[in-house]
């Protein structure tokens, strides 16, 4: 089987360069290891003209590739920062007040999908399995398929799949829908994101789901649901090996004695960042005593910086987090150190294993392995205490750490609060609760079950038992249009 990997952007990075974001880190060491080939955008735009073999970079990983092309100028801009990242996360995210998109947004979406699409062809072989990743590319099997391909297509979403009524808010959703039906299996992180995705198709496209199945004018699609995960033991020893970095060292040194709570995010509204500063804020109105004993070190990763929304956002938190140390700081401590920057795997490993709390708040997120990454990181004998947001994907595994529900200031407050002085006793109950069910849902796992799945899929013709379903699906939608 000649597995290749599809996503918006690759990574190349080492454990002591920043990666951007989960999907990257996931997917690394699976294509390293695995065999893989791992295609996706080179960072740089091009000539769409050009024939694709021209641009098609491919160097090795380990024992897979990666293989890189150069976007087409004119497209990139309005599918990347225009319908996928205006249009799409926010609605996923269940911010449809937050769309902003144009019909040429929706033009060139679907323009580099297809574009994608040709580029793939040279890696059509006879044993190919295609393994699309994420939000981007929600369009590019039908574009394969159009193009003659008839191999394996799998397709993951990494982020959540929002209910009916605000997908609904995303235009040409139907489209989309339609055309993710050309994948052989469509996975998602959780039971209610695949429960959403199946009601929109009944309501908006008349189509009857049995057992996760659904036949459409492209045949069957299995629906699953493959909660991601990681590799803990590889990042448990990240950490141990990262308490010497210096970084580390002088951030362990500053804290002269207090305790540190922890929050790594990209800046994004869907993180919650604002919320969990006004619940620190609040901490200290409520239990004055706590001052100077714990200080909240946030990284802030800057994020699609020509959106409106995520300038506004970052000049919002640097207000609030001004505010709050205004407040509550004095000359020789400071309630929360804000930093806009990246850091590395290695490092951010090393901080995670000095926090005695970690803060994963997000308002709505598909799984977020920052709260996995957090409980492998810790010492055993004296592990952290995780604060998660019950809207967060990895809340359905992780249901020893404190649940907090990210809309209320005050609840999430006296959380962190507890989470400061909870026994080591009940921390270490806690963490070994988590690290068993992080073992045995890791991101090998995940990788062998949904490509193992797939690969015992059998595309076949539209059997005659689903031909009703079509037939009446294209006359309710012939009769809608009069």
């Amino acid at each position: 089987m000649n597995v290749v990997v599809v996503s918006n952007r690759v990574a190349r990075a080492k454990p002591d360069e920043p990666l951007a974001g989960g999907l990257a880190a996931a997917l690394l060491p699976m294509v390293r290891d695995s065999g893989a080939i791992w295609v996706g955008s080179s960072g740089h735009t091009g000539d769409a003209a050009q024939t694709h073999d021209s641009f098609a970079k491919v160097e090795a990983l380990g024992s897979g590739a990666l293989a890189t092309v150069d976007m087409p100028a004119k497209h990139y801009r309005g599918y990347y920062e225009g319908f996928a990242n205006s249009a799409l996360w926010p609605a996923l995210h269940s911010r449809p007040d937050l769309i902003h998109v144009t019909a040429d947004d929706y033009t060139s979406y679907r323009e580099i999908n297809a574009f994608m699409a040709r580029a793939l062809l040279r890696f059509n072989k006879p044993d190919a399995v295609f393994w699309i990743q994420d939000y981007h590319f929600f369009m590019l099997g039908a574009e394969l398929r159009q193009l003659g391909v008839d191999r394996p297509l799998g397709f993951f979403l990494h982020t959540p799949w929002a209910e009916r009524r605000t997908m609904s808010a995303v235009p040409r959703c139907a489209d989309l829908a339609d055309a993710m039906l050309a994948y052989d299996l469509i996975g998602f992180q959780t039971v209610e994101d695949r429960q959403n995705f199946e009601d929109y198709l009944k309501a908006e496209l008349c189509l009857n789901v049995v057992d996760g199945m659904v036949a459409s004018h492209w045949g069957f699609t299995q629906l699953a649901t493959f909660p991601i995960g990681i590799d803990v033991e590889e990042f448990s020893a990240r950490a141990t090996k990262a308490i010497g970095r210096p970084e580390v060292a002088r951030l362990r040194d500053s804290l002269r004695g207090a305790k540190l709570a922890l929050g790594v995010d990209r800046l994004d509204y869907s993180k919650g960042l604002a919320n969990r500063i006004r619940a620190f804020d609040r901490m200290f109105e409520m239990e004055p005593a706590l001052k100077r004993s714990v200080s909240l070190l946030q990284v802030a990763v800057p994020s699609r910086g020509n959106i409106k929304a995520y300038r506004e956002l970052k000049s919002e938190l640097a207000a609030l987090v001004g505010e709050v140390n205004g407040r509550h700081g004095e000359v020789d401590w400071m309630p929360i150190r804000y930093l806009n920057k990246a850091f590395s795997q290695l490092t951010l490993a090393g901080f995670y294993r000095v926090a005695s709390v970690g803060l994963v708040t997000p308002l709505h997120d598909g799984m977020n392995l920052v709260a996995k990454e957090y409980v492998a990181a810790q010492n055993p004998f004296d592990p952290g205490v995780l604060v998660l947001s019950s809207f967060a994907g990895a809340a359905k595994e992780l249901d020893a750490a404190l649940l907090i529900n990210p809309h209320d200031i005050d609840g999430m407050a006296r959380q962190i609060a507890i989470a400061l002085k909870m026994s080591v006793e009940e921390r270490r109950e806690r963490w070994q609760a988590m690290v068993r069910k992080l073992k045995a849902a890791s991101v090998q796992t995940w990788f062998a079950d949904f490509l193992r799945t797939l690969s015992d899929i059998r595309r076949t013709p539209l059997r005659a038992a689903a031909r009703p379903i079509v037939l009446e699906l294209a006359s309710r939608r012939a009769a809608n249009n009069h």
